[in-house]
């Protein structure tokens, strides 16, 4: 394999390695988005909710500052008690809680499956890419970027469906949400997709035979890289 190919698969290898990176972090992380409730003159505290996949957090805050009584509940980080539950629908335990199960737990469930299929994949791409270093193994490199290319489209997907869910939360008037915004979770999801997508077609390329250089020349023709 000639070296700048061996490069253009090393620098290609190393920007999915932080798409890898960010799509375990937002799987496994619970601030995908944030929630609040709306706030009467007279509370003295109220509980936002932030929640992943798997997860439930809700944080009792002590609003003691009247101006940001007025910007709403929160920001996470002032202080209060926290307490994290997994959601009834993953776990049969006592401490599990039911979240809005009318209107959360398929979209809950269908986002977790969604983003374990996008991590099997993401796990193949890895495994193929490794092997496709060894001689006479670079013919991996084009499944290995189908297989991050469908990892990618696996995190967005788990992200639309992280969002309708909110969207249907905040509309529906079985909720005491009415405010949201989206975390870092999120935006690490976003960016996964990005990343992935994006090297997984570099890697689809770069295992592509070379053009012909000449009209008469076919790809047939042309020298192999090895």
């Amino acid at each position: 394999m000639k070296e700048l190919k061996v490069l253009k698969i090393r620098v290609t290898s190393c920007i999915a390695l932080v798409g890898i990176s960010l799509m375990l972090a937002a799987v496994m992380s619970d601030h995908w988005a944030v929630l609040s409730p709306k706030l009467d003159d007279d509370t003295q505290s109220c509980e936002v909710a932030h929640f992943g996949l798997w997860r439930l957090c809700k944080k009792k805050i002590f609003m003691s500052d009247q101006e940001t009584m007025i910007k709403g509940c929160g920001p996470l980080s002032l202080p209060g008690e926290h307490s994290c539950t997994y959601f009834k629908h993953f776990t049969s335990g006592e401490n599990a809680d039911i979240f809005e199960v009318t209107t959360q737990k398929e979209y809950s469930i269908s986002a977790a499956a969604i983003a374990i299929i996008g991590v099997g994949f993401m796990t193949m791409g890895t495994v193929c890419t490794l092997l496709s270093f060894k001689e006479k193994l670079d013919y991996l490199l084009k499944p290995a970027g189908l297989f991050f290319i469908f990892a990618g489209l696996c995190m967005i997907i788990s992200a639309e469906v992280i969002r309708q869910s909110v969207h249907r939360m905040i509309d529906s008037k079985e909720t005491v949400w009415i405010e949201y915004y989206y975390s870092w979770s999120f935006a690490c999801a976003c960016a996964a997709f990005v990343l992935l997508f994006v090297c997984g077609v570099a890697l689809v390329l770069i295992s592509l035979p070379r053009m012909p250089r000449n009209p008469w020349e076919t790809c047939m023709d042309a020298e192999p890289d090895m």
